[in-house]
């Protein structure tokens, strides 16, 4: 990657699974955390759940210090861009995430 970039991470299913009310972490997920983290990027954790579930998860896994804030993801974006608007993003699934 050139230069610093700026990264959401996503929770259910990408930082944890949930079955029923058991967490289970997805390792690889949470070492592309830290080694984003490492690198100097700007992290942010976000999920429907919200930013104080987005926290909760971060902290369980304890990789809550990588992120600069907490946050659900939006209803609603305003943009020229339009649908275009993540046309210039990288997705990265959580399968996949040891090989960024």
């Amino acid at each position: 990657m050139d230069g610093k970039r700026v990264i959401f991470i996503d929770v259910d299913d990408t930082l944890i699974r949930s079955v029923g009310t058991k967490q289970i972490p997805m390792p690889a997920s949470a070492d592309y955390v830290r080694r984003m983290h490492a690198a100097g990027h700007t992290l942010y954790c976000w999920t429907r759940g919200g930013g104080d579930y987005a926290r909760d998860v971060a902290q369980s896994l304890g990789i809550a210090d990588c992120f600069v804030a907490f946050l659900p993801k939006p209803d609603v974006v305003l943009d020229d861009q339009g649908q275009q608007l993540l046309d210039h993003c990288d997705c990265i699934l959580p399968g996949n995430a040891s090989n960024h």
